[in-house]
């Protein structure tokens, strides 16, 4: 395991700390997320936790998760979730996010927003002044509308590449597009936010804003937990 995986792996195992029994939690997706559910799934197993069920953001967390034995739900059984446990690509000192590079950027913010907590988890280099520093803005679309949406996002002065994998269009869960936008760093995440909602076809953008309840970072120095 290299050094940037034993930092996900501290932050995960860091975040897993505040599953309580009885929790429903939400489960994210992506690498750093996964090392979670993996040391969820180990403390069910151990009987550490007892009562835990889970709704995922992705049928890729949904397998990890019935793999390791812990049992799913839905909002219709569970409207709230107690906890999400998630990732993200890009953390500005708000702790405002960038998510989206896994895919699943739908779901996750349905998890966030119907969470009475949620944790982020990410290793240092994650950090960032001022989002899309880093990272591209990930906008999932229509496959319908997908050109007229791109060409309404370079006219907010991104540039646009519809994601491909191994040579074939990227669908999400949903059998939708992405559309990962390069804009340089964001000066006002909250109009180009309400920029993007606005237009039809686009159904969700990777600006998770004010949602982080807490941001647990592990690098080489250690693990701090910040709070906004």
């Amino acid at each position: 395991m290299n050094e940037i995986e034993q930092l996900k792996r501290q932050a995960a195992e860091k975040a897993v700390e505040y599953v309580r029994d009885g929790m429903v939690l939400g489960l994210g997706t992506g690498s750093t997320t996964a090392y979670a559910i993996q040391r969820i799934g180990e403390r069910v197993q151990a009987g550490e936790l007892k009562n835990i069920v889970g709704i995922p953001s992705s049928e890729k967390t949904a397998r990890q998760a019935l793999e390791l034995g812990i049992h799913l739900t839905t909002f219709e059984q569970h409207p709230v979730i107690d906890l999400t446990i998630d990732g993200a690509d890009e953390v500005d000192p708000q702790l405002n996010l960038i998510k989206g590079g896994g895919g699943a950027l739908l779901r996750e913010k349905v998890l966030a927003q119907n969470s009475k907590q949620v944790i982020i988890i990410v290793d240092e280099s994650k950090l960032s002044p001022q989002l899309g520093s880093k990272w591209p803005l990930p906008v999932e679309v229509l496959p319908f509308a997908w050109q007229p949406a791109a060409r309404f996002l370079e006219s907010l002065g991104a540039k646009v590449t519809l994601r491909q994998d191994q040579q074939h269009i990227f669908e999400t869960d949903q059998g939708n597009f992405i559309l990962d936008c390069r804009f340089g760093p964001i000066e006002n995440p909250e109009d180009l936010e309400r920029r993007i909602k606005s237009r039809a076809g686009i159904l969700e953008h990777g600006l998770f804003l004010g949602l982080a309840h807490r941001v647990i970072v592990a690098g080489k120095n250690g693990v701090q937990e910040l709070e906004p």
